[in-house]
């Protein structure tokens, strides 16, 4: 975070930190239409969105706009603060703040997932944090689903549904000037070898079949054409076409089926 010198513009070192007094009382003031005390209070609690975002740099590129979001955050905590109630306002601007930064996140999210799969998540990752801070270390997946009383799939579901997607082409590896990124990592099934010699004696073994059994599998396979409109437009009964049919395809398979192949 640029070593906590300056984010959108706004240089920490320099920020001032209000005493809960001036606090409240700039509160007051606020809440009754002082602009002057709002902009103090939100200049005064600059600090506490900065903790606050540190949690979630690693889930935004741009740090500036969780710092925009976050005081946007703030600025809902001044206006909706109860200056009555024995809290102090840091208890009270956090949630607000970390409320804002995941709605943020959440809508511009680069994948899109349901609503409930998201509140699930989000529960998850709450029960995730008090059970660290009770227990020390990190929790199981059978922990946190007993916790929240749901079942374990429901908890890896949620989990895998908010985690950050990365490219194809992010690299994992470099040395020496060659870089390895995830996708040559991720294998492709259509394009194996044993595929491409699959397709090669499957077409032998359907260039060996008569001409007239080539064309009831295009018909049936390729046209989607039933047994009895094959066997009219051929010619021939249905059962003559059910026979062939039959035929041909286990030709195929012996071909397929056989050593080398």
């Amino acid at each position: 975070m640029r070593g906590k010198v300056e984010i959108c513009g706004v240089d920490t070192a320099k920020l001032q930190v209000l005493k809960n007094d001036e606090m409240m009382d700039l509160l007051r003031r606020s809440q009754a239409g002082d602009n002057a005390a709002r902009e103090q209070l939100i200049c005064g609690n600059l600090r506490l969105v900065l903790s606050v975002i540190q949690r979630f740099v690693n889930r935004c590129p741009n740090v500036d706009d969780l710092f925009q979001v976050g005081c946007i955050g703030l600025m809902k905590a001044i206006d909706n603060f109860d200056v009555n109630q024995c809290v102090r306002f840091s208890t009270y601007g956090v949630p607000m703040i970390v409320g804002e930064i995941r709605r943020y996140l959440r809508d511009n999210s680069s994948v899109r997932v349901s609503r409930s799969m998201r509140d699930t998540a989000y529960k998850v990752l709450q029960a995730r944090e008090k059970l660290v801070a009770r227990e020390q270390r990190e929790p199981t997946v059978e922990q946190i689903a007993r916790f929240l009383d749901i079942p374990r799939e429901d908890v890896v579901l949620a989990m895998d549904a908010v985690v950050d997607p990365i490219s194809l082409y992010e690299p994992i590896y470099s040395e020496g000037g060659d870089s390895m990124c995830v996708m040559d990592q991720v294998s492709d099934g259509g394009c194996s070898d044993e595929n491409w010699i699959d397709q090669i004696v499957l077409k032998e073994a359907v260039n060996r079949l008569g001409l007239r059994e080539q064309r009831i599998l295009a018909m049936r396979f390729y046209q989607g054409m039933t047994q009895m409109e094959v066997s009219a437009r051929i010619g021939i009964s249905q059962a003559q076409v059910s026979r062939l049919e039959k035929s041909a395809i286990a030709r195929i398979k012996e071909a397929l089926q056989a050593p080398g192949a």
